[in-house]
């Protein structure tokens, strides 16, 4: 991990905690501002009231956003019961009441142990998922609401934090997991309705909390960042290019590579020259140019 302050060229991966109050682009914004770069994007959108690990590419990382973004994501969760909004969180219009129920642990634990392995999602109005071109939280803002496909997601793990006043839970999840939907859902398996009342992401492509720097720091100049080589070994297989090969590298050409990994990541040294994929007989097609 790099640690200075920016220079004109700006190449790697920046942690950020996300305080709340702020989208995930106001956070963009600000990065872009303090390298002097354009090319500034993330591998994942944070609510504006949610808070923690947001994965933010400069440079030549973005390029390699498909192979960065990691499969599961870890939240801390807050689930108040007895009221639900039209956003699925605390910040939205209330819609609906119910009685709060007694739960006890051991209740809770297996309500939320049910949510445990693949299913299907329906996406809140309020995600960034497209319908017709146009945004479904776009829609929600004209009180409009579209017909929208039940998701694919994966929930691994699934632990019980804490019950009173609010029920607190870890989750690990798959990408496109709508933590406020599953919200929901586990207040409509006690019986009543619930909204999300807090998120934080402590947990994203590998990355955790802990490594992450405050966005104050970045703005005053000084920041940590991962090297793509750093970011890509972490989640791809690496195969060592042959100096007679780097030249088809980057012409985009078909080559042997001694390796049976669907994927791999072309390397020479510390430098990620490609992403590629198996086709047949140890040949490889390339996916992306990294170099």
């Amino acid at each position: 991990m790099k640690r200075g302050v920016w220079s004109d060229t700006v190449d790697g991966i920046c942690l950020i905690n996300k305080p709340a109050g702020m989208t995930s682009f106001d956070v963009v914004y600000h990065v872009r501002k303090a390298a002097g770069t354009k090319s500034v994007g993330h591998t994942g959108t944070l609510d504006p009231q949610a808070t923690g690990v947001l994965v933010v590419l400069l440079g030549r990382a973005c390029k390699a956003l498909p192979y960065l973004s990691g499969k599961t994501k870890e939240y801390i969760a807050e689930l108040t019961l007895g009221t639900k909004t039209d956003t699925g969180d605390i910040w939205g219009k209330p819609i609906a009441a119910a009685a709060v129920p007694t739960v006890d642990s051991a209740q809770l634990e297996a309500v939320l142990n049910s949510f445990l392995g693949k299913s299907m999602q329906l996406p809140p109005m309020v995600s960034a998922i497209k319908k017709d071109g146009k945004k479904l939280y776009e829609y929600a803002r004209e009180g409009i609401e579209v017909k929208r496909e039940k998701r694919p997601i994966e929930i691994t793990e699934m632990e019980l934090l804490q019950t009173v006043p609010t029920i607190r839970f870890r989750v690990v999840c798959s990408n496109g997991t709508y933590v406020r939907t599953l919200c929901e859902d586990i207040a409509e398996k006690l019986g009543t309705v619930g909204t999300m009342s807090s998120l934080t992401r402590t947990a994203a492509c590998g990355y955790t909390l802990a490594q992450c720097q405050t966005l104050d720091e970045v703005k005053q100049g000084q920041f940590q960042l991962v090297s793509i080589y750093e970011g890509i070994a972490s989640q791809w297989p690496l195969v060592e290019a042959e100096p007679a090969q780097i030249p088809d590298i980057k012409n985009g050409k078909r080559l042997r590579l001694n390796s049976t990994e669907p994927i791999v990541a072309v390397v020479e040294g510390q430098q990620v020259l490609a992403m590629m994929e198996h086709q047949a007989d140890g040949i490889y097609r390339c996916l992306r140019g990294l170099w």
